[in-house]
């Protein structure tokens, strides 16, 4: 059944919400939503009294791995973590305190997909611990020419590097089928609207429940705690939902924490 999955976003150590797409390695144009004084670890604890588990702590950049690790320690076995992760270093994180690492660019790289890598980070951490991130952007269809043809499905390809680069891969049932048998989740952003409060990718979303095969947690957009009910019914309950920048915990006024706790507790 949908739930409600929390996060922790870390940047130079601190938590924020940033717009995703606005991320660069040069940090100009960096768009921020929220940030906050309050340690990371300061949310994990409140994730672990109410009971919320399954979030995730991104380190967005470098500086972040000491923040991480104190929002782990505070939640041990609540919480995945991602970001820099690749098979050397991802045991540490695990033995820190997550219940899984969170991986995408470590293994593509060149924009192609290493399976040799995928594999040994498969078996480093064991499937069970394993989330592949295929966070993903929007590619140009005929529908963006004006053609109103039904038949013309929507397509997503893989964005890598904090989003940076878009690869040649695309988030389709086969690519989902394949990835599936080397991890137990995958959380997939739809960068084009994170942090945008402008709604979610509803046909992503629908699009996921139907093809994977393992579960899913969909972010990006997510406004209002109605999102998160309408998330559950266009998913039939199978896709889980992070909502970050609308939360009144990071400053947003479009969805009490309270409530979504309440909504997976119901």
């Amino acid at each position: 059944m949908t739930k409600f999955r929390p996060c922790i976003d870390l940047h130079d150590g601190r938590v924020k919400q940033i717009v995703g797409s606005s991320l660069s390695d040069s940090g100009a144009g960096l768009k921020t939503n929220f940030e906050t004084d309050r340690s990371p670890a300061w949310f994990a604890e409140l994730y672990k009294k109410d009971g919320i588990n399954g979030g995730h702590v991104i380190m967005l950049g470098k500086g972040n791995v000491d923040a991480a690790k104190a929002a782990l320690a505070a939640y041990p076995g609540g919480l995945q973590v991602g970001g820099g992760i690749t098979a050397d270093n991802a045991q540490e994180y695990l033995d820190a305190g997550a219940s899984h690492v969170i991986v995408t660019s470590w293994i593509f790289p060149d924009g192609k997909l290493d399976r040799e890598r995928l594999e040994r980070l498969s078996k480093t951490v064991g499937k069970e611990h394993l989330v592949l991130d295929l966070s993903c952007k929007r590619v140009r269809t005929d529908n963006d020419s004006g053609d109103d043809s039904e038949d013309i499905q929507p397509r997503w390809k893989i964005a890598i590097n904090r989003w940076q680069t878009l690869i040649d891969i695309e988030i389709t049932a086969e690519t989902l089928t394949d990835l599936s048998s080397y991890c137990d989740e995958f959380l997939i952003h739809a960068a084009d609207v994170e942090g945008k409060q402008q709604g979610m990718d509803d046909e992503l979303i629908m699009f996921l429940a139907e093809h994977s095969p393992i579960p899913c947690t969909y972010a990006g957009g997510a406004k209002s705690l109605a999102d998160l009910k309408h998330c559950k019914q266009i998913s039939n309950g199978l896709i889980d939902l992070t909502i970050g920048s609308a939360l009144d915990l990071f400053g947003g006024k479009g969805v009490k924490y309270d409530d979504c706790v309440k909504f997976n507790k119901a």
